[in-house]
């Protein structure tokens, strides 16, 4: 019986700390200041890396399905919109399989993450899962998690 008091005490405990780090953790800036380095873990770089960037391995559109995770309606077309700007291709746009998820994804539905890895870094940096799925129309999912507010969706 202890055990389990013992075991739920950890699990209350490690939801109210994520609850707090999504509520009070750092925050994406609002306004006009694009920079890396002015956004949390941002370096040295310049600017937003956009999709069309001469990057050597990524010299044509990305296509990305957007997937919303979250209660909040319209999340989805709001992303949808702000990846459309950054020149990506979005061929889907639909509720997530549950609406719970707690961390925002970009996943990489071919072997070579480099296209994920660009939506990625356009977003600011969320965490990219490697999940090859062949045949699928996107090459990337973006799964919109309750961190969302972690994630650039504006101009």
């Amino acid at each position: 019986m202890r055990a389990l008091i013992a075991i739920l005490t950890v699990l209350v405990l490690a939801l109210a700390a994520s609850w707090a780090w999504v509520r009070f953790g750092p925050r994406l800036p609002r306004g006009g200041d694009r920079s890396e380095a002015a956004w949390p873990g941002g370096g040295e770089s310049a600017a937003v890396t956009p999709a069309r960037a001469p990057d050597a391995d990524l010299d044509r559109v990305v296509r990305v399905e957007v997937l919303n995770g979250t209660r909040e309606g319209g999340v989805g077309s709001r992303m949808a919109s702000y990846l459309r700007e950054g020149g990506f291709h979005v061929v889907e746009v639909r509720n997530a399989d549950r609406p719970d998820y707690f961390a925002t994804l970009v996943v990489a539905r071919r072997e070579d993450p480099a296209a994920a890895r660009a939506v990625a870094r356009y977003l600011g940096h969320p965490p990219v899962v490697l999940q090859a799925r062949p045949g699928d129309p996107a090459e990337v999912t973006v799964v919109i998690g309750s961190d969302r507010s972690r994630v650039r969706m504006e101009p």
